[in-house]
């Protein structure tokens, strides 16, 4: 199957992957006649085996994608409130658990929540997302396409790299129980064969992936070589419309349409000596979010509207990593040159100390609202704020309990109940 690429790099049928997931295995099925009112198909339901044919592939691909958008998006709101991008504006207690940072493997929204629901939720979302994709590697890997074995396994790839810096421990189709460093390695093995199998932009976008993956597995010179190679202005994006709240980017639904978040103190008005960084430019409404009437409302503005693409890996991200590999003035140089492209003052350097420091705010600041920052936190050892045990308010109300101490989320009991592998 020869797929022309786009520059934004996506492929010719994924432009239209939206209504080809929600279509794809409909389109499949036979129509039946009725010849009584007794014979009613149920075009609704899925047989298995159509999950499994091969004439799907493109299609089943394509849904892979879309499953993967969606939680995707989900988690860079649910990791921005856990990592301090974000913060909670409304009066529903169910959200309050990301925000304070206090979590119990019973569930709620993080464990429950599908792309169908109102709040993000992030396990069986991410898990989805990760047995769609593997089970359109799996078909794909029938009929032999090269580019639909490589876009399949790079979004697994991302799906296992997502829910091993989300979770404590996760598990693959009823499999056992799985560290982060686990879900790294199986995320590098799928990354890996995508970059080996596919076309320029998904072999980028995997080797993006792939250089994340060991750099969370402390493989730095491995990072760096992966990021080394990933060319200037690569990008791939997650594509989202307005055609539902599912599609939707929900960074923009939930903070800008709805009010339902706010934009964290440490990300407003953030300037470079004296140059406002226009990476993270974000807008004081001057007055309280709708929701709750307690937290100031500010706005973000990288992604202006509901169909707003969220880069998934790009050519910054793979700088960043070459720059903490190699630290000195490799670091400083790089830092640099995104300061240019931001139209921003030099860094002059300094001790490594001073450069560490700098990196750390690059990420923060190049990084804004990708889904990065809860883990950079982790990996890098940095503090949480509030600190635990202090009272959960916004602005100048309580809300309700502390916030606590937990830097990753259970594996939920909906897993362990429904999982024989799992004691």
């Amino acid at each position: 199957m020869n797929i022309r690429s786009r520059h934004d790099g996506t492929s010719r049928w994924g432009t239209t992957h939206r209504w080809l997931a929600g279509a794809a295995l409909l389109l499949a099925l036979p129509l039946a006649a009725c010849d009584t009112l007794l014979e009613i198909d149920a075009p609704s339901r899925v047989r298995a085996d159509d999950l499994a044919n091969p004439d799907n592939a493109p299609l089943l691909v394509a849904s892979a994608v879309a499953d993967f958008e969606c939680a995707f998006s989900e988690w860079v709101a649910a990791g921005g409130l856990m990592g301090n991008e974000l913060v909670d504006g409304q009066l529903a207690a169910r959200m309050w658990p990301y925000d304070r940072r206090s979590f119990e493997e019973s569930g709620g929204v993080y464990a429950n929540f599908t792309c169908a629901d109102a709040d993000p939720g992030v396990y069986t979302t991410l898990s989805t997302a990760r047995w769609a994709a593997d089970n359109a590697l799996g078909v794909s890997q029938e009929v032999g396409d090269a580019e639909l074995i490589a876009t399949s396994a790079a979004y697994s790839g991302y799906a296992h790299l997502l829910l091993g810096e989300a979770m404590c421990s996760a598990a693959v189709d009823g499999g056992p129980e799985l560290t982060p460093q686990q879900m790294f390695a199986l995320a590098e093995e799928k990354f890996s064969m995508a970059a080996s199998e596919g076309p320029p932009d998904i072999a980028n976008m995997a080797m993006v992936g792939r250089a994340r993956a060991r750099l969370n597995q402390g493989n730095i010179s491995g990072a760096a070589s992966d990021a080394a190679q990933v060319p200037a202005g690569f990008v791939r994006n997650a594509h989202f419309s307005s055609a539902s709240f599912r599609s939707s980017n929900r960074i923009w639904t939930l903070n800008n349409r709805d009010e339902r978040m706010s934009v964290e103190r440490v990300f407003w008005n953030l300037d470079y000596m004296g140059t406002p960084d226009p990476r993270v430019t974000v807008v004081d409404q001057g007055r309280t979010a709708a929701s709750d009437d307690l937290t100031p409302l500010w706005t973000q503005q990288k992604y202006p509207a509901q169909d707003s693409p969220m880069p998934i890996a790009r050519y910054a991200e793979a700088q960043l990593i070459m720059a903490e590999a190699a630290g000195g003035q490799t670091a400083v140089d790089i830092i640099n040159q995104l300061h240019a492209g931001a139209g921003l003052p030099m860094f002059e350097g300094g001790s490594d100390a001073e450069i560490r420091a700098q990196l750390i705010q690059e990420r923060n600041r190049e990084l804004f609202l990708e889904g990065q920052h809860f883990y950079t936190k982790i990996r890098l050892g940095l503090p949480f704020s509030p600190p635990p045990g202090e009272v959960f308010q916004e602005g100048s109300g309580p809300k309700g309990g502390f916030y606590g101490s937990t830097t990753c989320l259970p594996l939920p009991l909906l897993e362990k109940n429904n999982n024989p592998n799992i004691p």
